[in-house]
């Protein structure tokens, strides 16, 4: 019996000291590693391929506006107060199966808000309230 893909929409976002919050997107960003291309003189007539940096992009966060929700803007106003290096947290996103079994993790390491996005607002509409947090980090691993 093959094991059916996960689905995206069952997951669930803990970051360190910051009590969880109900999230509507997690956008886990593609982790590059640039390539240097180097020949000698005297190598055959194609280059060598060597690894360079290696890049973690950026996670985006969305959630609806609650009054719990103040805690992720207030990590982000640590940091606008310059409090970056002691606010550095791990994010763990955690991906369910159909029964809410976890079974896919993913460790974000030493992330900080590096952007705030409130929604517009509208009095002709009737969306939910979206708020934004764009964190850089220095790595995604997947744990399990």
């Amino acid at each position: 019996m093959r094991p059916d893909p996960l689905r995206n929409f069952r997951f669930r976002v803990d970051i360190a000291g910051i009590a969880q919050i109900g999230f509507n997107e997690a956008a886990l960003a593609e982790t590059t590693t640039d390539v240097i291309e180097d020949r000698v003189g005297t190598d055959p007539t194609h280059v060598m391929k060597l690894s360079g940096l290696t890049k973690y992009g950026n996670v985006t966060l969305k959630f609806g506006v609650t009054t719990d929700s103040k805690k992720l803007f207030d990590w982000h106003k640590a940091i606008l107060d310059g409090q970056i290096q002691k606010n550095r947290k791990t994010v763990t996103i955690t991906v369910q199966d159909e029964t809410g079994a976890d079974k896919a993790r993913f460790v974000v390491n030493r992330a900080w808000p590096m952007k705030y996005d409130p929604s517009d607002l509208n009095g002709k509409g009737n969306e939910v309230f979206i708020e934004t947090l764009e964190l850089c980090n220095e790595g995604v691993e997947r744990v399990a």
